[in-house]
């Protein structure tokens, strides 16, 4: 799947600020290897390491959707295969945003600049370019609030255009399982988790 110049030319990129900028000295750019065991619409492996996209959230895999066709999808494996091909296409440059202590998981946010066309010299953050093509939504912490405000604003834009995944009236929303989910295993009343607003 390539993915169309129009949609990579019209995205622009975040500017990573708070808690992102202040991790983002001490590491270095990388690319994402040819070797990388995509696992998610939102991570991969690589080096025994999972990266994972900073405020990004995959659909999850064992959901499904119906298609224009009719067809029922997984809506995970959509997710991946968007990433998988944004990331062949535009070659991103990533960078670590945070890395939770005693976890092989670390965050990190990528940034591609489009070397011709139209869109020469604009910069394109991968997590933007998943959401606002209706393949990724905006990550929301255990109190319904976004990770990354710039990705709900994205969401929303790809949400009122019917942008990808977004066509489709069933698509599954991954951050109502998970808060769903999250609520179902916690206690009533217990202080570690509030409902979402």
């Amino acid at each position: 799947m390539r993915v169309s110049t129009t949609l990579t030319a019209g995205l622009v990129s975040v500017v990573a600020s708070g808690s992102l900028a202040q991790d983002a000295g001490a590491a270095r750019w990388f690319a994402i290897s040819p070797a990388a065991i995509f696992e998610t619409g939102d991570s991969w492996t690589e080096g025994g390491v999972v990266h994972r996209l900073y405020g990004v959230q995959a659909c999850l895999r064992g959901t499904s959707f119906t298609n224009a066709s009719g067809v029922r999808r997984d809506c995970g494996e959509a997710s991946l295969a968007m990433l998988v091909a944004l990331i062949r296409d535009l070659q991103p440059q990533c960078h670590r945003a945070a890395a939770p202590s005693n976890s092989r998981t670390v965050f990190v946010f990528c940034v591609a600049t489009r070397s011709g066309g139209a869109g020469a010299g604009s910069r394109i953050d991968l997590g933007t370019a998943m959401i606002a093509s209706g393949f990724g939504f905006a990550s929301l912490a255990t109190d319904g609030r976004p990770v990354h405000q710039p990705y709900f604003v994205a969401q929303q834009v790809a949400a009122r255009a019917k942008a990808g995944l977004w066509a489709y009236p069933d698509t599954p929303e991954p951050n109502a399982i998970i808060l769903r989910s999250l609520r179902d295993s916690v206690p009533m009343g217990s202080p570690n988790l509030t409902a979402p607003r």
